[in-house]
């Protein structure tokens, strides 16, 4: 990506947004999909893995991905926090006092936040790089700009006509990775947030996965969950 991207990029197309329909046959088919995974996977250390869900969603949505994991060996958990409909003091508050108990507890944690659930993530490690043993975001709007998605009409839906506050300066002094592994799974039919937004910047901690399939997908897509586990058990 070069500088100018930032102004070029645009919210993915009415096309690829429609596309967005062919979750719900990933769906349908996930349990077939991921029935067995893990026996082909590297099995887990034991330590936790908290998993955030995207805007609008919550923990039952990345329950299949949990599962797998579970299935590895890791102490996989949701939230907790019901649906998420953004960032709150209350949120903030409940997420930093939840990974300081799995941290007391278990060691360093691993964070895996899909789409606004990434961007939620990847500041608790930027702030507790001492507890965060590794950071996924899936498909998350983390560089670039932050409205060059299809969520802010959601976003305003679901939040009674609050006015979305896009906090530029404060964007852009957050597109730095946090100082821990981390690794950003992308699509480029992703039809919710534009592709270029959800890679990570280059650097020696830094990577960026590409796989196939839809946004609303990922936390069931098998090319994620390998992911994932793939890096999961490398030793820290």
């Amino acid at each position: 990506m070069t500088p100018t991207d930032a102004d070029t990029v645009r919210a993915p197309s009415a096309r690829l947004l429609l596309l967005e329909a062919r979750a719900a046959q990933e769906l349908a088919l996930s349990p077939l999909r991921l029935r067995g995974l893990h026996r082909d996977l590297p099995r887990g250390d034991g330590h936790a893995v908290l998993v955030v869900p995207g805007f609008g969603a919550g923990d039952a949505a990345t329950r299949p991905l949990r599962r797998v994991l579970r299935a590895l060996g890791y102490r996989a958990v949701g939230w907790q926090q019901g649906v998420n409909l953004g960032m709150r003091p209350a949120v903030k508050e409940a997420l930093n006092a939840q990974l300081s108990a799995l941290h007391e507890r278990h060691g360093p944690v691993s964070l895996i936040g899909w789409s606004l659930g990434g961007v939620f993530v990847r500041e608790l490690a930027r702030h507790r790089p001492q507890q965060v043993r590794r950071v996924f975001t899936l498909g998350s709007p983390i560089n670039l700009r932050p409205d060059a998605n299809n969520m802010m009409a959601l976003f305003r839906l679901m939040n009674a006509g609050r006015p979305v506050n896009l906090d530029l300066d404060g964007f852009r002094r957050r597109i730095p990775s946090p100082p821990v592994p981390c690794t950003a799974i992308y699509t480029r039919t992703d039809g919710i947030v534009a592709w270029p937004c959800c890679l990570e910047p280059e650097s020696d901690h830094a990577e960026n996965v590409e796989v196939r399939g839809s946004h609303l997908g990922m936390p069931f897509n098998p090319e994620v969950v390998r992911a994932i586990a793939e890096r999961l058990a490398r030793r820290p």
